[in-house]
């Protein structure tokens, strides 16, 4: 592990050096503009669909220009505009609404109970606390200035504060006309609708996270480390994925929900949480088996039907293109589920309700970068292989290399965010996204999320540790977080 953490630091200075240089090019030039055409299907928050977008729009405008038309279309926005009421799609509007609702499900009540009913009763309260309490954290974060250095134009890392504390979000109601302000990656909905679109993500990501260190690590620090972490970690790794001026989206990398934002950034960051803090107490000696697996199966249900608000909703609008994220999601969820089961019947004799659950988990997670760029057979072998790997990763891999992902945070969202990304490179159909899919870019955009999230990660968690503690007591963890840190019992 020491030989693993030494790997990622080199890594991470080599990619800071490439990082800095960038920065200083920003500084010094303006960063080009991609330009999302103006359409319903152009509303998509991928940054690889806002390529080819910037694309179309070029060549429109070559086209006008060649043709010398007086009347051509005026240039699609590259950052937030005010516009009139009538362009705003009523369908769209209400898919995207349901949508924020449907992803904040996803962690209150949905993670926070899939986390809760997998510890040890003793634990279970504090395991909820955790996903309600960054989800109120995140919220605040996210308003004040997360929101706007995610998805504004600025540099290849980072984006701007035009958007700090929501300044410049409006909608004016007046007598003859109503006018509201409109992002430039979803220009047919409102802003604010958008905002808190992207607001649900910006709550699972760190949330994710807990499941790594379950148990043991102390609630103030975990409220500095989310906080640190959506900022530092989070919102620059949106920008560079989701925002046309971003470094991965000018690459190509294609990530439809998260792959990279969402699952690999989690993953990566819960396994220096396991290695920084290190082992429960008493773990490979003790018994830690979940204290309610009903609870565990009504969140995994619940992230599932969330989920559809997660990758569907990514289309940002109400098309054809939603309705087959939504699709293919159904499919290798279902397939990775019954992968995992089969795995473990082979292995283990018996399927568990644990081993279901989790594996329909691990395909919600490596379709979700594929979802709007894959047919039926990629979604299939997606499916299939995420949840025999992940039954793999969570199992044999874990106890290969001796570290404690008490939930298999990375396990299931980390290694199957890993070949969701790689998988979309070989299965991207053009007629579906619009693009072929290439490995390498991909493998590109996998690194670059893993050495960046790894290495301030396991920096930020080492000050923590410095200036306040990470982890609570050897008592107060063999007597329970639920008594020790917030007062409370389940009886």
């Amino acid at each position: 592990m020491r030989n693993f953490l030494m790997s990622l630091l080199v890594a991470g200075a080599l990619v800071g050096a490439n990082v800095g240089t960038a920065l200083a090019q920003d500084a010094s030039a303006p960063a080009a503009a991609s330009a999302p055409a103006a359409s319903d299907s152009a509303a998509s928050a991928p940054a690889s669909a806002n390529t080819a977008m910037a694309s179309s729009a070029d060549a429109a405008s070559a086209a006008a220009a060649a043709s010398g038309a007086s009347d051509a279309a005026p240039a699609a926005p590259t950052e937030p505009v005010m516009v009139d009421s009538s362009k705003i799609s009523s369908g769209d509007t209400a898919w995207m609404l349901t949508s924020v609702a449907l992803v904040l499900f996803m962690t209150i009540p949905g993670l926070a109970l899939f986390y809760a009913g997998m510890v040890r009763k003793k634990n279970v309260l504090a395991t909820v606390m955790q996903s309600f309490a960054i989800c109120c954290l995140v919220t605040i974060l996210w308003t004040v200035v997360g929101y706007s250095i995610a998805f504004t134009p600025g540099g290849s890392f980072i984006g701007g504060f035009s958007r700090v504390f929501l300044h410049g979000m409006a909608y004016i109601k007046g007598d003859k006309a109503t006018t509201l302000t409109v992002s430039h990656l979803a220009t047919t909905i409102p802003e604010s609708v958008y905002f808190a679109f992207q607001l649900t993500f910006a709550i699972i990501t760190p949330a994710l996270i807990t499941g790594a260190f379950a148990d043991r690590m102390k609630f103030s620090a975990m409220l500095v480390f989310m906080a640190l972490w959506s900022l530092i970690v989070y919102s620059p790794i949106a920008h560079m994925v989701w925002e046309p001026t971003g470094w991965l989206a000018s690459a190509g990398v294609l990530d439809f929900a998260g792959g990279t934002v969402v699952h690999i950034n989690a993953g990566i960051a819960g396994l220096m949480c396991c290695l920084v803090l290190g082992k429960r107490v008493g773990y490979g000696r003790e018994v830690m088996a979940p204290h309610n697996l009903v609870l565990s199966l009504i969140g995994a249900s619940m992230l599932w039907v969330g989920w559809f608000g997660f990758n569907a909703g990514s289309a940002v609008a109400a098309d054809g293109r939603a309705g087959f994220a939504m699709l293919t999601t159904q499919i290798a969820t279902a397939f990775a589920a019954f992968g995992w089961m089969f795995a473990e019947w082979i292995s283990k004799g018996k399927p568990s309700v644990l081993g279901i659950i989790s594996g329909a988990v691990a395909g919600l997670v490596a379709v979700t970068p594929a979802s709007g760029f894959v047919g039926v057979t990629g979604a299939i072998v997606i499916g299939i292989v995420a949840g025999v790997v992940c039954f793999w990763s969570a199992t044999w891999l874990k106890h290969k290399f001796g570290y404690d992902d008490s939930l298999d945070a990375f396990g299931v969202h980390g290694v199957g965010g890993i070949l969701g990304a790689l998988l979309t490179g070989v299965f991207a159909v053009k007629d579906i996204g619009g693009f072929d899919g290439s490995v390498l870019v991909q493998a590109k955009g996998v690194l670059v999320t893993l050495v960046y999230s790894g290495v301030v990660s396991f920096v930020l968690l080492k000050v923590i540790d410095m200036v306040m503690g990470l982890r609570v007591t050897e008592e107060e963890e063999r007597e329970g977080l639920d008594v020790t840190l917030h007062g409370e019992h389940v009886e």
